[in-house]
């Protein structure tokens, strides 16, 4: 690499900051960038390419690493809006791990196995390997418990999915026992026994995988680059590496990188913020940070990125509080701060938000901008009900709304066969899902071609539900749960239909022993509280109406054409923090900032507080924390971020901010010179920009005499 060391890139529309700069300009083998949230990461690695480019290296000796579809394109809108042109920056390869990955397979195998991009796409396999293991293993091994609902089939994908990420999968397991493997994994015994057999279906073909499903590509690659020397010929070589988001790192990817950096003329620059890691069932972890490159490349750089370009300095303190490390803003933007209260309900709570939204709208900003992220889905019950009962529209991203999730179709189900009304639901798809519900939750045992064709015959004709009933739902493998559901159905079949609905709700979850039978339902013990609570909410919901069971049904008829319109652009966003990472918004609102809410109990604190971090700095202009009136219940987050303390020195920061902004000059200034011209701007003074293609002044140069060519 050359190392003179002064830029030969100049970005567009922006002036490097020193920090940006030093990345910009540095020359070691491995650079890792400990940046905060909202610190340009994308722009800084964007600017170091630039700065490549510049120095002569060619477009397609550059390798941009992304772990999502998403960042992928925000990176190549980046390389273009800092000035690279726009076909220098089509031969600059920006690909996800996942991509990349297959991409090189293809030329290790010189084949393209079948693309599952979808988990659905999973299904029949999935259902085949349960099979096989049910075959091979039910009564030679203890607890082992096969289900093909919807339900087990997902929570088998993400176990395999997390098993592969950790490359856990390939540990030394020959001369085990299952179990004994199992527990080393900690996961189920079924998942890891469906798992083995899922793999060996597609890995089965003579000539390569018969399929990929999601991230299998890269599971796949770093495998064959540990199982063989000669297949790490094959990755290209590139001259330059950035890999963005690196706090989503695995090890699977990290093989990968490993396999890269190899290379001697490979020089690697990574962002990331350990502070970000949420995807740890994913194999993500601030290890990779914080010591796994330092050990394999104990020469390594690193330098910060602690500015953030996202939200000012009001906010950029508070989290510098709350994570005991440097964040600042250079922004002349006052980020406010709201703190609201409620009372003991989550009604109240909800109330709180809509409050924040109203004054949102107040203030004449759109409601698109605005975004409520939830700690868990089943806060989203009483949120989802008072928005629509204030007439705010909202849409709810990859969280299913309240009224589409197993747990409330399956006691819609119910409420159905005690009306016998399940044609009152409109959607052919949500009937097919109630089935689907009432067979998970009945734990019926039926086979996945009686659970579409029942799902079909019914979807169809809705009042064939109640002879599915007798026909088919009662046929429950344990008699305890046999019996169980026929006196839950002999209940609601002769329930009164002007009954409290609450009251119908809660004698139904009696019966069901809803609590335990989610416990038995789902593997993870965070799960099955997440439906007991979202479960409670909705009988909370049907409480406060004080509809009775034919009233509920209606209502709900009404709620679900309300929540499922597409049209109205201008819609809250209802989301999980976890979905949020990597977006930002106008005006976050935090609700149920509660002990025992957020921070979850169920998980470790660290991740918690990374969860709450991602969370609270996805916002630019205003941040709204919804907490109880009590201060002893209140998250202890709220305290961490020490809000008093560092009020009157970011007051201080805005007005300097503001200050700078106001006589801040250009950097450069762009020319536009036609071929003819070119000698002529270059005996007055003017550079040559190799990575955009312009000629430029530096700012501090009269531009008189350049007035020809000075851009209108």
């Amino acid at each position: 690499m050359n190392t003179s060391n002064h830029s030969r890139f100049t970005p567009r529309g922006l002036i490097p900051t020193r920090e940006q700069t030093a990345i910009q300009l540095a020359q070691d083998k491995v650079v890792l960038v400990d940046a905060n949230a909202g610190a340009a990461k994308t722009t800084t690695l964007a600017i170091r390419i630039g700065e490549a480019l510049a120095r002569n290296l060619a477009p397609e000796l550059i390798l941009a690493l992304v772990f999502t579809p998403e960042a992928r394109d925000v990176m190549r809108e980046r390389l273009i809006d800092v000035g690279i042109p726009r076909a220098t920056a089509l031969r600059i390869e920006v690909a996800t791990f996942e991509d990349f990955a297959a991409k090189t397979l293809k030329l290790i195998e010189g084949d393209v196995p079948q693309r599952c991009a979808q988990a659905k796409d999973l299904r029949k396999y999935a259902l085949d390997a349960i099979e096989q293991v049910g075959l091979s293993f039910v009564g030679k091994v203890e607890y082992l418990d096969l289900k093909t609902h919807n339900i087990a089939l997902s929570q088998f994908l993400d176990v395999q999915l997390g098993l592969k990420a950790t490359m856990a999968l390939d540990g030394d397991f020959e001369f085990m026992g299952v179990e004994e493997a199992a527990a080393i994994l900690n996961v189920p015994l079924a998942d890891y026994l469906t798992t083995r057999e899922f793999e060996r279906i597609r890995l089965g073909g003579f000539e390569g995988p018969l399929f990929r499903g999601p991230y299998d590509a890269t599971y796949d690659l770093a495998r064959k680059l540990g199982e063989d020397v000669a297949a790490a010929a094959h990755m290209p070589a590139y001259r330059v590496v950035v890999c963005d988001e690196l706090h989503d790192l695995n090890e699977a990817a990290f093989r990968i990188l490993n396999a890269l950096l190899a290379r001697p003329q490979c020089y690697f620059i990574g962002a990331g913020d350990k502070d970000q890691v949420i995807h740890s069932k994913l194999g993500a972890s601030e290890s990779y940070l914080k010591r796994r490159f330092v050990s394999s490349y104990p020469a390594l750089v690193r330098y910060p990125l602690t500015l953030s370009y996202r939200h000012g300095p009001h906010l950029a303190y508070a989290m510098a509080q709350f994570k005991r490390k440097p964040v600042d803003s250079d922004l002349p933007l006052h980020t406010e701060i709201r703190h609201s209260h409620y009372e003991d309900s989550a009604d109240a709570c909800a109330a709180r938000v809509v409050e924040a939204i109203g004054a949102w709208r107040r203030d004449k900003l759109p409601l698109d901008g605005c975004a409520i992220l939830v700690r868990d889905r089943h806060q989203s019950v009483a949120i989802e009900n008072a928005l629509m009962q204030a007439g705010i529209a909202y849409r709810t991203g990859d969280m299913p709304g309240y009224l589409q999730r197993e747990e409330i179709l399956f006691l819609r189900g119910m409420i159905a066969i005690a009306l016998k009304n399940l044609g009152a639901v409109k959607s052919d798809a949500v009937r097919r899902a109630i089935v689907e519900s009432l067979a998970i939750f009945g734990e019926v045992a039926l086979t996945p071609s009686q659970m579409e064709e029942a799902k079909k015959t019914i979807a169809r004709d809705p009042e064939t539900l109640s002879y599915f009933f007798s026909g088919q739902l009662q046929r429950s493998q344990a008699e305890g749960v046999r019996d169980q559901i026929s006196d839950t159905v002999a209940y609601v079949e002769a329930v009164d239909p002007e009954a409290k609905a609450d009251l119908v709700l809660s004698e139904i979850c009696a019966r069901m022993n809803l609590e335990t039978l989610a416990k038995r339902i789902y593997v993870h013990p965070y799960d099955a509280s997440v439906v007991s609570k979202s479960v409670a909410g909705f009988i909370a919901a049907a409480a406060k109406s004080g509809f009775n069971l034919r009233q509920f049904s209606e209502w709900l008829g009404g709620a679900e054409t309300l929540a499922g319109q597409k049209t109205d652009k201008h819609r809250v966003l209802l989301e999980c923090v976890a979905n949020a990472k990597g977006k930002e918004f106008d005006h976050v609102i935090l609700p149920f900032l509660e002990a025992g809410e957020f921070p979850s109990p169920m998980f470790a604190q660290r991740e918690e507080e990374n969860l709450f971090y991602v969370g609270a700095t996805r916002t630019r202009a205003r941040l709204t924390l919804i907490s109880p009136q009590q201060e002893q219940r209140r998250s202890p987050f709220i305290a961490q971020m020490g809000l008093g303390a560092s009020l009157a020195r970011a007051n201080v920061a805005v007005a300097n901010n503001s200050a700078r902004a106001d006589v801040a000059k250009p950097k450069r200034h762009d020319l536009k010179v036609a071929f003819a011209d070119k000698n002529e701007v270059k005996a007055l003074g003017a550079e040559w920009d190799l990575a955009r293609r312009v000629w430029f002044v530096a700012g501090d140069k009269d531009l008189t005499p350049f007035a020809p060519w000075l851009p209108r």
